[in-house]
């Protein structure tokens, strides 16, 4: 795989993207403290494997759970981020990393996890979603997920799976139930009242462990916040 054959100098430069690096003072400090509540929650089986999921499309999950992995790994242990979304992945795209190799490839028995993993630094390996098949649900639904999951539990202290938005696949809903737990991300004055209730309706009739939420763009010194009015189109999505 190209990206596993990256010489020490692309590292380098990957690194030096670490989206959680250059963010503001706040926003580490936001999820240090979200990942000390997690570890919390997660503390009885000492380590543990999250989905992370929305409502809807652009509500920031996937940076989420990419700057999630990465504070994980500030912590050290093995710690691994797998992009889920094969219908629309983007951790590989945000991280300048390629996606010739990936899950989608090692589920249809077409590859396998040490050839399509890449080693993102000494604590954080990623997987990205692989090319899009014809059949991401059915995919996430076989055996071959759950026993890579099962092997994968065993050989990291923290999985970090990014998932298409609830209400547009039924994909999260599909992957949570095998994890230890959801992790919705809304995002401030963008997310609507009732798609978020939607989402939490469907996660509960699955009987999905819902850990909380995480508030993507809030200010802190806004007193209330505003949930605009927008159409969200299943084009892309429903593409299959």
């Amino acid at each position: 795989m190209a990206a596993n054959n990256a010489t020490a100098e692309n590292k380098a430069q990957t690194a030096d993207k670490n989206p959680i690096k250059h963010a503001p003072f706040a926003v580490v400090e936001a999820y240090k403290k979200i990942r000390t509540n997690l570890k919390f929650l997660l503390a009885k089986n000492d380590g543990g494997i999250i989905t992370f999921s929305s409502a809807d499309e652009s509500e920031g999950k996937s940076t989420t759970s990419i700057n999630m992995a990465i504070a994980f790994s500030q912590l050290g242990g093995k710690i691994l981020l797998l992009d889920a979304d094969m219908r629309r992945p983007s951790v590989n795209k945000k991280l300048k990393i390629e996606n010739n190799d990936g899950l989608s490839n090692i589920i249809a028995g077409l590859s396998d996890f040490d050839s399509a993993v890449y080693h993102y630094n000494s604590n954080l390996d990623i997987l990205t979603s692989g090319p899009t098949p014809p059949n991401p649900l059915e995919l996430l639904s076989t055996e071959t997920f759950d026993s890579l999951l099962e092997t994968l539990k065993s050989e990291y202290d923290y999985i970090l799976i990014d998932t298409p938005p609830i209400n547009a696949v039924s994909d999260a809903l599909v992957v949570a139930p095998k994890t230890d737990g959801l992790l919705l991300v809304v995002r401030a004055g963008y997310t609507r009242r009732d798609s978020l209730k939607q989402t939490i309706s469907a996660a509960e009739f699955a009987n999905i462990n819902i850990l909380g939420a995480i508030m993507n763009g809030s200010d802190s010194n806004a007193k209330n916040y505003k949930y605009r009015k927008y159409k969200y189109s299943y084009k892309y999505y429903s593409k299959y």
